[in-house]
């Protein structure tokens, strides 16, 4: 499975032998923690890592405290994901030194960027390993060169390839029911408030053989939902066939083909841009059932001055072809999108292009983000013609808004019957469990106060619950209240 990785062989051996030594002079296991910060992508990369390890004979930690190593998978699209990761990594100085075995690995976004691993270095001495974003292939190497030094010194290997052209590599899914599956790494469309075509790479597309057998695999092992994810979905292939191969799916022959395994019941994506959303793909999207019922199609802004300044290579008008087509395609599809507020050169009239496109097309949810320069793109450079007063008065304005638009569309599901994918029990609430409809909208449920359910089923309300309603069970849920970012409802049988 991973053995025409160069010398990965050696280093996953290496590993396990110094693993099970460990097991047998500490009498307990090598132990490891990840710590995530960011998208699915990084999810996605995080869950390969841990498997990985535990194919080297590491076992999961319950915290960082316990562990003896711990990785922490960065984002730097975000500033207060920055934050909150040089935070966490500041508090592991005394941890580091208490014990020889210990590790601290660095790797996602952040480690390859000239400006983040000059402080990692700086600030950080006591990190023992640097990788880039998607190399989990070297996850062993680094492993074994940082934990083989008499004298400790950074091991960084982030001038190593930057791509996810990699056969398949052990997996460790956070959810047993939802499979992440990444379909590609990097991109090519350098819009100008973005870091990651610099962070990740150009766009570098997976083997559709390797992606089918394990997407396949993923739902012969219980999983019943299955996420493609990358930066820019709908390019898919698009770097293969610029290199001759003519025949390499697009993303909508691939989808496709995942639509049809036997078994799967939500395929999900993201995420997509609008200047790559084919004809093609949307009639798939209507085609199959299995498809999810919603599309993530990041918006940033309605004026087409911002949008060209942005470097999005489509039109305010544009975008509404593309909206009016998914939902002729697919009735009751559901639409989110990213918007951005204050982008640097954003005037009054600008803003209310945005306001006015919302009004038309009202999306059923929206991420909506104050502009925050990231070094090392272009926009960071350019000044900013507002106050933060005004852009934040804009933020409250749009998010008012969307909010408006979030219930009003949540209202139309009042009174149905939805099928709900279950993710589990409320972290918060006992009796209250939580999942996803088709269309991506999150519902929080309960037991009926007096239920006809068969017992074996479910139990009284407030009792045990049968083992039938866990983590990846299809029930029926019959809404009852509609709120700005979520349903509630009550359990009416399962699907």
């Amino acid at each position: 499975m991973i053995s025409n990785m160069k010398n990965i062989d050696f280093y996953i051996d290496a590993i396990r032998s110094r693993a099970e030594e460990f097991h047998i002079n500490e009498g307990r296991p090598l132990s490891y923690f990840i710590r995530t910060f960011g998208c699915q992508q990084n999810d996605n990369d995080s869950e390969i890592s841990a498997g990985l390890l535990e194919h080297m004979s590491l076992e999961a930690a319950p915290n960082i405290e316990e562990a003896d190593v711990v990785i922490f998978n960065t984002c730097s699209v975000r500033e207060n994901a920055d934050r909150r990761f040089y935070g966490n990594l500041g508090n592991l100085k005394t941890w580091r030194s208490e014990e020889k075995q210990r590790r601290i690995g660095v790797m996602g976004c952040m480690p390859g960027q000239d400006t983040h691993n000059s402080v990692l270095k700086e600030s950080f001495p006591y990190i023992d390993f640097l990788l880039n974003a998607g190399d989990m292939g070297n996850l062993p190497r680094a492993l074994y060169e940082s934990s083989s030094q008499k004298k400790h010194s950074i091991v960084d290997l982030t001038d190593q390839a930057k791509e996810m052209t990699y056969p398949s590599l052990p997996v460790k899914r956070e959810n047993k029911h939802r499979a992440l599956i990444s379909i590609m790494s990097g991109c090519n469309n350098f819009c100008t408030y973005c870091i990651v075509p610099y962070a990740r790479g150009r766009e570098s597309s997976r083997d559709p053989l390797v992606i089918l057998a394990e997407a396949r695999a993923a739902v012969d092992n219980g999983a019943k939902e299955i996420m493609l994810i990358g930066q820019n979905v709908n390019s898919y292939g698009n770097d293969m066939r610029s290199k001759g191969e003519k025949d390499f799916p697009s993303f909508a022959r691939l989808i496709e083909e995942i639509a049809r395994i036997p078994d799967l019941s939500v395929l999900r994506y993201m995420t997509s841009h609008p200047k790559d959303l084919s004809d093609e793909l949307i009639e798939v999207i209507g085609k199959y059932e299995t498809i999810e019922a919603h599309i993530h199609l990041p918006l940033q802004s309605g004026s087409n001055r911002l949008l060209k300044k942005m470097n999005r290579r489509y039109t305010a008008e544009h975008y509404l072809e593309l909206v009016n087509k998914l939902r002729s395609a697919r009735p009751g599809i559901s639409i989110s999108t990213d918007i951005i507020v204050g982008f640097p050169g954003e005037t009054e009239e600008d803003f209310e292009d945005t306001l006015r496109l919302m009004e038309t097309v009202k999306f059923d949810r929206a991420f909506t983000f104050i502009y925050s320069p990231r070094s090392g793109t272009p926009a960071a450079d350019w000044s900013q013609n507002v106050s933060d007063l005004d852009i934040q008065e804009r933020f409250e304005r749009l998010l008012d808004l969307q909010n408006k638009h979030s219930v009003e569309s949540n209202e139309r599901c009042l009174g149905k019957n939805l099928y709900v994918l279950v993710s589990g029990l409320s972290k918060t609430d006992d009796e209250t469990f939580s999942g996803r409809t088709k269309d991506d909208r999150l519902v929080n449920f309960s037991l009926p106060e007096e239920s006809e359910t068969d017992d074996q089923i479910l139990t009284a309300r407030g009792k045990p619950l049968s083992s039938t309603i866990a983590d990846g069970s299809e029930v029926f849920v019959k809404i009852t209240k509609a709120k700005a970012h979520s349903l509630e409802g009550v359990f009416v049988g399962l699907a």
